[in-house]
């Protein structure tokens, strides 16, 4: 039984969702309605199939539809309205299963009534979704077995959770071997006060009850889980003056995760891996986490950790993976590209060149033998040096885990996502 605070927060949050907010637009902040990744364009025709009552109630922090769909089994923790759980509805077809669960019954109310005209949309025969009233720290008592999904999606919602603790705990029993949970939700730059975390509105909007980014790290790993994989974020800001005076000089940001179930002796060696390409959407490139991506065809160095979850996961047939000989694990990743290091240079000719494709003068004769360690045998022309993109990989490096830092270098690069790759409500870009 939850302590009568985590009781206060389920009633307040149900109050909150099922009787205060009727539309997207009375949100008081932004954090429910935050940026994601730019959509590709199969993902933006399934979501026109998806109803306009179910959309207008549609509360997330962003669009979490992960790689590798077709067949799946996947759980929606926190499903609302029911919208990402039609959007995979289609995306995983006929043969693969959604369910949705969610604790405030006028939510689940609107995802039921919207079945029969989604399977009519999508040509299925038998509807292949389903919705439960629930929590998600309990998913037990909702009647969902061990090992039943291939994949748990959470947008925006754990942190509306009085444990969440539980909630990865559940969700780690349900997930088969190898299975992933894939999810967004709100971080906070540290510990919140307890002035803030007691605030109704601030909960309902997703920030009371944000984490600290690190505690996320340290309770997936308590729990069972890989080390959390940061995918992407964003900032947050409060465009409420009240609000924002009570919150003071914490920063917020949403932000996507991976969480693999994966056996922990699978970590045993660095490894060579190729992406064989094809999977819908990202057929020549497939963007894995903030800290690797992988082009088809591209021969990529991967540390241990990633290796075991790509050889146990639903990836393991999109990939070719070899072990790399006579080096130890590493915490990152070296691309077959690497950029030359300032070690001292050999003489060979120009011929020689591992990227000689990049288009070097003919007078460029002399190339550089580096990364002998990592790649024998790999030689880069003058030219290769000095038109470099500077993307290649200059030896091992750390991966980017905070949150925070990944938003600061992607506004830096003014990499964020267009106004045109909004998922949310309208105007919310």
């Amino acid at each position: 039984m939850a302590s009568p605070s985590g009781e206060q927060i389920y009633r307040e949050v149900q109050d909150y969702y099922g009787k205060e907010l009727h539309k997207s637009e009375d949100l008081q902040t932004n954090a429910c309605v935050t940026l994601a990744r730019s959509l590709p364009t199969f993902i933006k025709e399934a979501l026109k199939c998806v109803h306009d009552d179910v959309v207008s109630r549609y509360y997330g922090c962003g669009l979490v539809i992960p790689e590798c769909l077709e067949t799946c089994w996947i759980l929606d923790l926190g499903s609302g309205s029911g919208r990402d759980c039609y959007l995979l509805s289609k995306l995983v077809g006929e043969k693969g299963h959604i369910t949705g669960i969610d604790m405030t019954d006028a939510q689940v109310e609107v995802a039921k009534k919207h079945i029969d005209y989604h399977m009519k949309k999508f040509g299925y025969q038998v509807p292949n979704v389903d919705f439960i009233l629930g929590y998600m720290e309990k998913l037990g008592d909702a009647g969902l077995k061990d090992e039943s999904y291939d994949i748990v999606i959470s947008n925006c919602v754990i942190n509306l959770s009085p444990d969440k603790r539980a909630v990865l705990q559940e969700v780690y029993r349900v997930l088969k071997a190898g299975g992933e949970m894939y999810f967004s939700d709100i971080y906070a730059s540290h510990d919140l006060p307890e002035d803030i975390r007691k605030h109704g509105v601030l909960w309902g909007e997703c920030l009371g009850g944000a984490l600290w980014w690190k505690d996320l790290y340290r309770i997936a790993e308590a729990v069972g889980f890989c080390p959390p994989r940061l995918v992407t974020a964003s900032r947050i800001t409060i465009d409420n003056k009240e609000l924002e005076s009570m919150v003071g000089e914490c920063q917020f940001v949403s932000a996507t995760f991976r969480l693999f179930k994966v056996p922990k002796k699978g970590l045993a060696e660095r490894c060579q891996v190729i992406y064989n390409g094809g999977i819908t959407g990202h057929e020549k490139e497939l963007e894995f986490d903030a800290n690797f991506t992988f082009k088809e065809g591209d021969v990529v160095e991967v540390d241990a950790e990633t290796a075991a979850i790509l050889r146990s996961s639903r990836f393991a047939e999109e990939f070719l993976i070899q072990q790399t000989a006579g080096t130890a694990p590493a915490p990152g990743a070296c691309s077959a590209k690497p950029k030359p290091s300032k070690a001292e240079p050999h003489r060979s000719s120009v011929t020689g060149c591992r990227y000689r494709a990049l288009g070097a003068p003919a007078k460029d004769s002399v190339v550089w033998a580096c990364f002998v360690d990592f790649f024998p045998g790999v030689y880069f022309c003058q030219w290769c040096l000095r038109h470099s993109s500077g993307s290649w990989c200059g030896g091992l490096r750390e991966k980017i885990v905070d949150p925070f830092q990944l938003v600061e270098r992607l506004e830096a690069k003014s990499l964020a996502p267009k106004t045109a790759d909004c998922c949310g409500r309208k105007g919310c870009c």
